[in-house]
């Protein structure tokens, strides 16, 4: 930011560091005039026209207003007391804005482009060793055409005339100042930025790292201004130093910008304020008519410069404040770019004396700095996403652990909760089964008027094997094929319970339709087997019924019902569920819920009605 102010006051300000060349026998000036061009740049014959300057000159204090070509005459003499001298050496450190050179009537240096747009020799040091066949011995002549425009510090700086090696090693020192200096801060500027561009693309939380990358960006755009000497790609010079104000009211503001955010600060109030005088003053950077740009340039020149010296001051207020040590760094080196700018704009405004300006020496070294102390806080951050990550590995191990221990638990849980489903499907199976056999068994036996055969209990046996085998292979049942018709499926039921009936003097009622309109399948056809199995059951052991009826209906394709009616002497159904008592009801309910069936039960003496209805795989076909 400094870099910027400090080449806008020198464009602004009349040259204040001229350097007087010790006389001696080589050369020694003995006057210097100046004179306004013909209308064709041409050079003006000797007579009042021309008048007495002194270099370093800037021509707005004596033709104001003035935009074109004005000649410098040096006088000077080659040789003491007219004695020869050696070769000579000549160095100009500046012309604003472009220029030729002539010794004596020979031309010497010619810039590229002597009209709009200008060349750009203002801050670029030139030196020669004069051709003797040119040199005359005694009085010689420099005749120096500059072209400038006006509020833009026409004129010529400081020439000088002497011995070469002298003047090549000053010369040397002024490239070095005026333009290596310049292209390292440049090269510098331009690598950092886009090191903390990068970086804030990757993380684009830490915004100050993006706003330096702004601010780097911007002073790069501005910095061209002065290594420039190509008027491209700008079509007049004021357009060049429109362009060039306009960089520098981003630079500064974006510099701004880059320390609120670096010291946590946050004004949006302030924000928008100073977003809204960028504004106000890049439209008048970009917009004021030719004639106003000089007192434009300066009147934001100073503001922006107040600006930044005002932003400096409470930053490092601000940081002592905090006490943290990234902030305390860079107020320091704030402090450093503001004491170097408040002296070298002192010495441009001729308030102090000198002849050496410290922001170019001190420039890089204090940039890199603020990069370092942006570092620091990258590194830092960095530190504390690792410290970050450990934690997060840790706490995932643990977790991992606690989950694996869960998991263990809640296997040994489901592996206990699978065995007691298998119990209890067990419990059902002979519940339902064996349990319903020996049943009939056991009223088989009380009715019977003789005792058994042999042949009779053999078989009462066989059939206890039966339903045990059953029991057994309930398991594999899913994969069993469903009997072919309605028919076959009841058959062995319908053998065994009315064999039973008709020994106990019950009239059994069965309606099966002939065959399936959507068969069940053999998960189901057990439900349902159970189902019937346990019902007659209880119709033997509790009810007293003197007529069943046992029905199989499909109304729609993909539903079946099943209805079992008898006239005994009823029970209270919700009071037996309530009491939770019937293990027979809890079983066929179940049964018939896992195979994706409903149980409705209604009860009253003289009649009681089981309604079983089942959703057959043909449904879902349908659906």
């Amino acid at each position: 930011m400094w870099r910027a102010v400090l080449a806008w006051l020198a464009l602004l300000a009349a040259p204040a560091l001229a350097q007087s060349a010790p006389p001696d026998c080589v050369a020694r000036v003995t006057g210097v005039r100046a004179a306004i061009a013909g209308a064709g740049g041409e050079r003006p014959a000797d007579g009042p026209a021309w008048r007495t300057v002194t270099l370093p000159d800037n021509w707005e204090s004596r033709w104001p207003g003035h935009s074109g070509s004005v000649w410098y005459r040096v006088d000077w003499r080659h040789g003491c007391d007219g004695a020869p001298a050696g070769q000579a050496a000549l160095a100009l450190e500046s012309i604003v804005m472009a220029g030729e050179v002539y010794l004596n009537d020979d031309l010497l240096w010619r810039d590229a482009s002597l009209v709009e747009p200008l060349s750009r020799s203002w801050n670029m040091p030139r030196y020669w060793r004069l051709p003797e066949s040119s040199v005359r011995a005694g009085a010689n002549q420099l005749w120096i055409r500059v072209t400038g425009v006006a509020g833009q510090t026409p004129g010529l700086g400081p020439v000088h005339l002497g011995e070469p090696q002298a003047l090549a090693r000053e010369h040397a020192l002024r490239w070095w100042r005026n333009r290596t200096l310049f292209q390292v801060n440049l090269v510098i500027s331009a690598t950092l930025g886009a090191l903390f561009f990068f970086l804030w693309a990757m993380k684009p939380q830490q915004s100050s790292h993006g706003w330096y990358a702004l601010t780097a960006f911007f002073w790069v755009l501005f910095c061209a201004n002065v290594l420039a000497v190509s008027p491209w790609p700008f079509g007049t010079t004021l357009m060049a130093a429109r362009a060039n104000t306009a960089a520098l009211i981003l630079h500064i503001a974006c510099f701004c910008l880059f320390t609120w955010r670096f010291g946590g600060q946050s004004w949006p109030r302030l924000e928008k304020a100073l977003w809204l005088a960028v504004a106000v003053m890049l439209a008048a950077a970009i917009g004021v008519p030719d004639a106003a740009v000089a007192p434009m340039q300066r009147t934001i020149v100073l503001t922006m410069s107040a600006l930044f010296f005002l932003n400096c001051l409470q930053s490092a207020i601000h940081a002592v404040r905090s006490r943290d040590r990234e902030q305390m760094l860079l107020a320091a080196c704030l402090v450093v770019f503001l004491g170097a700018a408040l002296h070298d704009l002192l010495l441009i405004f001729k308030r102090i004396d000198g002849d050496r300006s410290y922001i170019p020496y001190t420039s890089i070294a204090v940039l890199v700095a603020m990069s370092a102390v942006l570092g620091l806080r990258h590194a830092r951050g960095l530190r504390r996403i690792e410290r970050f990550n450990h934690e997060l590995e840790r706490s995932v191990a643990r977790a991992r652990a606690e989950l694996a221990s869960t998991l263990a638990r809640e296997h040994e849980l489901a592996l206990a909760n699978s065995r007691l489903q298998d119990r209890l499907e067990i419990a059902r199976d002979l519940h339902d089964g064996l349990g319903g056999s020996l049943v009939r068994m056991t009223a088989a036996v009380e009715q019977a008027a003789e005792p058994l055969q042999h042949r009779q209990v053999l078989a009462m046996l066989n059939l206890l094997r039966n339903d045990l085998r059953q029991t057994i292979d309930n398991g594999a049942s899913a994969d069993m094929t469903p009997p072919a018709t309605p028919r076959a499926w009841i058959a062995p039921l319908r053998h065994r319970y009315t064999q039973l009936f008709d020994e106990l003097g019950l009239a059994v009622r069965w309606d099966v339709p002939a065959a399936w309109h959507g068969a069940p399948s053999a998960l189901q056809c057990l439900a349902l087997t159970r189902l019937i199995e346990e019902a007659l059951t209880n119709v033997v052991k509790h009810s007293r019924a003197q007529r069943v009826r046992v029905a199989l209906r499909q109304p729609e394709p993909g539903e079946l019902v099943v209805e079992i009616e008898d006239d005994g002497v009823g029970f209270d159904v919700e009071a037996v569920r309530a009491a939770n008592l019937s293990v027979g009801v809890r079983s066929m309910a179940t049964r018939l819920a896992r195979v994706g069936g409903t149980l409705d039960i209604a009860s009253a003496p003289g009649r009681t009605r089981l309604l079983a209805r089942l959703a057959t795989p043909a449904a879902a076909t349908i659906t």
